[in-house]
């Protein structure tokens, strides 16, 4: 089993995949600005007030870990998009620091620079609301930002266009770098199985280095 450090974990994201990590038996340490607001008790977790955009607390906190997981993401409220790329800059730096052991870092990216049927990406599609496009954007850029690092071992795992709480079902299809849609037309993925898809990837490496995507 892995142990892990993990930020965002209070978020919609986060906290899936804190409880998928858990119950596969991997052990925790979740950094948080408050402690205080992550109420889950587990023996494999061990809950610590950390600031993902310091470089000195990223590289101290992930010094004994096996992997790394940001779930640092604009979907929490108002001005988070402003904390994806700067935040995907510190882990990379703080991580640079431990050498070439350092652990691998997998980052929750977003869908909007993934490609449609149609060529164009998701962000191009007409009438999206002025904030989802600042994240959708912010998280292009983190994107582009983590295909220039050559020296840790990143993975970033986008979701399909539509993710929300729901069944945790075990399945799900991965792309790359093209939007995943089911015989209706539709992308969509429960936060719950892309929590799944993510610690499959921690226990089974096989996109290092790239993004892939996962949806129904």
């Amino acid at each position: 089993m892995s142990t892990l450090t993990l930020y965002g974990a209070t978020g919609t994201i986060g906290s899936r995949v804190l409880d998928e990590a858990l119950r596969r038996g991997h052990s925790v340490t979740a950094v948080v600005r408050d402690p205080a607001k992550l109420t889950v008790e587990h023996p494999a977790l061990t809950v610590v007030d950390g600031d993902v955009l310091d470089v000195a607390s990223v590289a101290a906190h992930a010094r004994d870990a096996d992997v790394v997981v940001s779930a640092v993401g604009g979907g929490d409220g108002p001005g988070h998009q402003a904390l994806i790329e700067p935040s995907f800059q510190s882990l990379v730096a703080g991580l640079r620091t431990l050498g070439p052991e350092a652990p691998r870092l997998i980052t929750v990216g977003g869908a909007g620079s993934l490609r449609t049927p149609d060529g164009k990406r998701v962000w191009d599609a007409q009438g999206l609301p002025d904030v989802a496009l600042q994240i959708m954007h912010a998280h292009g850029d983190a994107l582009a930002f983590l295909r220039t690092v050559t020296d840790v071992r990143w993975t970033n795992l986008s979701p399909a266009g539509t993710i929300a709480p729901g069944e945790r079902t075990g399945a799900y299809r991965v792309g790359l770098d093209d939007l995943l849609v089911d015989a209706d037309g539709e992308s969509r993925i429960s936060t719950e199985d892309y929590a799944v898809a993510l610690v499959d990837e921690i226990e089974e490496p096989k996109h290092v280095g790239e993004r892939f995507t996962v949806a129904y």
